[in-house]
């Protein structure tokens, strides 16, 4: 009973339906895999965009100027220069309806603040939840395919006519 055990063979002697569940993990593994690293260089992304956008507020800019740069490039800028320019843009139009009471001229532009950070939010926790229903479902896939092979290996041994424990 010399057998070679390398993965290789053991895939290869799987019954289909072990190796359409080893598939199936892998495929899961290399999605799983590619969101991972899609959103590690997405968050660092953000970070360096929001730090940058950070110091260019907290240096002491006018406020136009900077809404004016935000303005002109939406899709350069990170979510917090985003979620400024939203907030400005309400402070403006409000200003523009000439609103005076400062509280309402704050609220809407908090209101825009708050809808557009929302906004970013569900941009950056997209495909989370794809990440956690492969955690939490691939153990059962997988559990289901070594018994899978279990019942088959069982099936296996029950045909042979005498059973010793090399063969097992």
């Amino acid at each position: 009973m010399n057998q070679d055990l390398s993965i290789i063979q053991l895939v290869l002697h799987a019954s289909f339906i072990v190796q359409v569940v080893m598939v199936l993990l892998l495929a899961m593994s290399l999605a799983s895999w590619t969101v991972i690293f899609g959103k590690f260089f997405g968050l660092n992304r953000v970070r360096k965009l929001n730090d940058e956008f950070e110091r260019e507020f907290w240096s002491g800019r006018n406020l136009n100027d900077l809404y004016s740069l935000a303005s002109d490039s939406p899709r350069k800028g990170g979510p917090m220069e985003r979620i400024f320019a939203s907030g400005m843009r309400e402070f403006l139009k409000l200003r523009e309806r000439h609103v005076t009471d400062a509280g309402a001229l704050l609220d809407g532009a908090r209101r825009a603040m708050r809808a557009s950070f929302q906004r970013e939010l569900d941009a950056v926790e997209s495909q989370l939840s794809f990440l956690a229903s492969v955690g939490s479902v691939s153990p059962y896939i997988g559990l289901f395919g070594t018994v899978w092979g279990i019942m088959h290996a069982f099936t296996g041994l029950a045909n042979l006519q005498q059973v010793m424990l090399a063969t097992v």
